[in-house]
């Protein structure tokens, strides 16, 4: 069965040598699994994913092979055990018309922080369908799968509305995956544009058209010239939104990453989630430990880094303008402030969206990053890299 599921993995484009294989098929007869409750969907995964996978970037393929190998393993799996939070089920969603939204009061900040401090000590129980507790399928401000205008959403697995203002869950996100193959060299012309190269250094290359040129003239004694070694200068610095609402648009924000890292040498990148706070991260499996302090790459690269974010910008305005307006924990200072730190740092600044540019006017906080960005943002189409780059290269 094992051999299948190893052409399964290399059919989806992971580098699984026939070594690693057989490290997993030891590891089983070794008995690994037989221990600490016996053999398990979950253990096998895990196995074959620390035995098979050497580079994280990878899990993500992995994920999918394994799901697609092992499709309906997973019904024999014991369902007997109460499930945690059932309350939860989408089947709670309700479809309010527009006038019933419209009725909805939509609360400030203050008052709803301070209204959910209030309900967590009143709450003793689970509520369904309310408009005030905490609970699913209503119009209450905080809970799942109901509909407020602006609220706190509690134990959902992903937006449905994009109007909550806090996000009381610890989240997972996954990397861009730097290795995607292009289907079309379009974005790597594009960014192309910002490419200068600058003769420098030793004098290491060899001139062919100069040294066939001079060895002819010398009847034919071979008369090697060199000249200096080209070196493209461009240094880029990119900041990139993951997870949320850039979750629809991460085949085309993979396929700008991929394209980077293959057309800049000198390319350095983080991720934030919706606005920059104060601190960044690599590895989005690591993020809650490994940070980078925002600070910390503000003064580790020079001002001639091209700094490039890469993000929607939709969010609630209350992320840019507000601390403690991050959905996923209590910043000191607003989005606002680190954003304007870092394009004051970095002078040669543009931020790409890959939300189409005629929902620009409908989003308040696009509006506010565009301001941020002194109106240097740009869609991510052909002709929006081509303006960015043109920008950029100035």
């Amino acid at each position: 069965m094992l051999i299948d599921f190893f052409y399964t993995l290399r059919a989806a484009k992971l580098k699984v040598s026939v070594k690693e294989y057989l490290v997993l098929l030891e590891a089983l007869q070794a008995g690994v699994l037989d221990d600490e409750g016996g053999p398990s969907v979950d253990r096998f995964y895990y196995l074959a994913r620390t035995a098979l996978v050497k580079d994280e970037a990878q899990f993500d393929k992995f994920d999918k092979a394994f799901a697609a190998y092992f499709k309906g393993v997973e019904l024999l799996a014991d369902f007997s055990r109460e499930l945690p939070l059932d309350w939860l089920r989408k089947r709670l969603e309700r479809d309010l018309s527009p006038e019933e939204k419209a009725a909805i009061e939509k609360m400030g900040w203050d008052e709803l922080m301070e209204t959910l401090k209030k309900r967590f000590e009143e709450q003793k129980e689970r509520h369904e369908g309310g408009n005030r507790m905490i609970g699913t399928g209503g119009t209450s401000p905080f809970g799942a799968y109901g509909y407020n205008p602006q609220g706190i959403r509690i134990g959902q697995d992903k937006g449905r509305n994009k109007s909550a203002v806090k996000v009381w869950d610890q989240r997972q996100f996954k990397d861009y995956d730097d290795t995607l193959e292009l289907g079309t060299r379009n974005i790597k012309v594009a960014l192309r544009r910002l490419r200068r190269f600058a003769r420098e250094g030793s004098l290491d290359e060899l001139d062919l058209d100069d040294t066939i040129r001079s060895t002819a003239a010398n009847a034919g004694w071979l008369d090697i010239k060199m000249v200096p070694e080209r070196h493209n200068k461009v240094k880029v610095l990119l900041l990139m939104d993951v997870g949320g609402t850039m979750d629809e648009h991460i085949h085309r924000v993979e396929e700008l990453f991929s394209a980077a890292k293959s057309e800049f040498k000198h390319l350095e990148f983080y991720y934030f989630h919706n606005c920059v706070y104060d601190f960044v991260w690599k590895n989005n499996r690591r993020r809650y430990s490994e940070k980078f302090p925002t600070w910390d790459v503000i003064r580790k690269y020079n001002k001639d880094y091209k700094l490039i974010f890469v993000g929607d910008a939709t969010m609630s305005p209350y992320e840019i303008l507000q601390p403690g307006g991050s959905v996923e924990y209590n910043n000191e200072e607003p989005g606002a402030e680190w954003l304007q730190r870092l394009t004051h740092a970095f002078p040669k600044f543009a931020w790409i969206n890959p939300e189409p540019q005629g929902v620009w006017g409908y989003r308040q906080s696009i509006a506010l990053v565009q301001q941020l960005m002194n109106q240097r943002m740009f869609p991510l189409t052909l002709q929006g890299l081509e303006g960015a780059m043109r920008l950029l290269g100035k």
